[in-house]
């Protein structure tokens, strides 16, 4: 079968990296050609476009790339009919999946859509259109299902969440080999900062998150780096760097400063105590906060519908602010009240397999 995959952040890249290597153990004939990273091309897949060049943060700087975008979606559909897929594989990346989606179902072309867009969160009238376009929906939250089936009558399959299984599996090491790897101080706890994937939240949280690491000498501040962002975002930081690796780091960490976004729902997984963080420019914000009607941004807040891990946003998001939080999360009490609500949190995520059971289903329906 052939499969054309579409995931435009890292984070799609390694869900869609697991599923693929799921899909070659349900058939013995693949083929994958793709838009996503690194993860995806080791597991085979002929990548068209890297997703480091599709991540676009926030509406001004979506605006500011409008042409760029559109001239994507117009060479996407191109490729994919050259290809000729069995079935399309859409991965999150809504604003540019769903054109796609839409554009394959005149084609004829099943889609198949996994890690829903978050319409619960805003543009919930995109529902009417994912009811139209979309095939098959695999969802990854628990409380998706029910959004979905009762308020909207659209049928989705609960798959659970594929972070579950990606570090269920994970070796961390040992802390003692890890250190030596990054030339970091035996006698230092680690606190790991993550800084985001785009290269446009990153420049703002970076410069705040060592403000924070020079009140706290008596820790190692280490930033984990997604493998594509470039090197001079970090320049002029007494800070250690790990590239690539942040799985590892955070295995070893002692607390985190987490960009909002699936990484906080990492931290939650690896039981690191985290205070969630978010800035973007005034106008996206504007934008944003007019559009948004959720209680909480972080994916752990929002499963477990309270405030488990405190969230700072824009003003608040300064380096004082974050201090006095990181203060409190590196000792008991409060320490101890986020790592006993990480254990509701992962049995509300339900059971471990989403990658096999979603490539499960997608190879039975494209093959009936």
């Amino acid at each position: 079968m052939k499969y054309y995959i579409i995931a435009g952040e890292a984070s799609g890249d390694l869900h869609a990296a697991n599923l693929m290597k799921s899909l070659k153990q349900e058939e013995s004939n693949t083929s994958f050609r793709a838009w996503g990273g690194d993860l995806m091309e080791a597991q085979g897949a002929t990548i068209v476009k890297h997703y480091r060049d599709l991540a676009f943060m926030g509406f001004w700087e979506v605006a500011k790339n409008i042409l760029t975008i559109f001239k994507n979606i117009r060479y996407c559909k191109e490729d994919i009919l050259a290809f000729q897929p069995d079935a399309i594989v859409l991965v999150d990346y809504p604003g540019f999946n769903l054109r796609i989606a839409k554009w394959a179902k005149s084609k004829k072309i099943p889609v198949h859509y996994y890690i829903s867009p978050q319409v619960w969160a805003w543009k919930e009238n995109r529902i009417k259109l994912m009811k139209k376009v979309i095939d098959y929906l695999y969802v990854i939250l628990p409380f998706e299902k029910t959004f979905f089936e009762e308020k909207h009558q659209l049928a989705v399959d609960f798959v659970g969440h594929p972070l579950l299984d990606e570090i269920a599996q994970f070796d961390p090491g040992d802390l003692e080999s890890f250190k030596s790897k990054y030339k970091l101080p035996k006698e230092k706890s680690i606190v790991a900062l993550l800084p985001g994937s785009r290269r446009q939240e990153v420049s703002k949280m970076i410069r705040i998150m060592s403000e924070v690491a020079k009140e706290f000498p008596d820790y190692c501040f280490v930033i984990g780096a997604a493998p594509h962002l470039n090197q001079e975002l970090f320049k002029n930081l007494s800070l250690h760097i790990v590239k690539n690796d942040t799985y590892r780091l955070l295995s070893h960490a002692h607390a985190a400063l987490v960009a909002s976004g699936t990484a906080t729902l990492e931290t939650a997984l690896f039981e690191v105590p985290q205070i969630v963080c978010y800035k973007t420019s005034a106008l996206s914000y504007a934008i944003g906060k007019q559009l948004v009607k959720l209680p909480y941004i972080s994916l752990v807040n929002l499963i477990l519908e309270q405030m488990a891990v405190p969230e700072r946003l824009q003003r608040n998001c300064n380096a004082k602010q974050l201090s006095k939080d990181l203060s409190k999360i590196l000792n008991n009490p409060t320490r101890a009240a986020q790592l006993d609500s990480y254990k509701t949190l992962k049995a509300k995520l339900g059971g471990s397999g989403a990658s096999n059971q979603t490539a499960r289903l997608i190879s039975q329906r494209t093959h009936a």
